[in-house]
């Protein structure tokens, strides 16, 4: 299982929350920011699933496709932010 779904799924995050965040990735990553910070995540664990996504950006990729969600939105919504 991904380390990123692995932690949301250890703080009783449900399937549609998780499938809700990689949605938002998808489309808006920072609207996703803000849904994680709802999810009431220890701040301790919410630094160490930031800590993985910023060290291992390939972990959202994996998380992305293992949730059977498009890929390619994520990327473009990448590109998007860094105009």
């Amino acid at each position: 299982m991904n380390p990123i779904i692995a932690i949301l799924k250890e703080h009783n995050v449900t399937d549609a929350q998780i499938n809700d965040v990689f949605q938002a990735l998808t489309q808006n990553p920072m609207m996703a920011m803000s849904i994680i910070g709802q999810l009431g995540i220890p701040p301790e664990k919410l630094q160490q699933l930031m800590g993985l996504v910023m060290q291992n950006p390939a972990l959202i990729k994996e998380a992305v496709e293992e949730l059977g969600l498009d890929f390619t939105k994520v990327e473009a919504a990448q590109a998007q932010l860094k105009k």
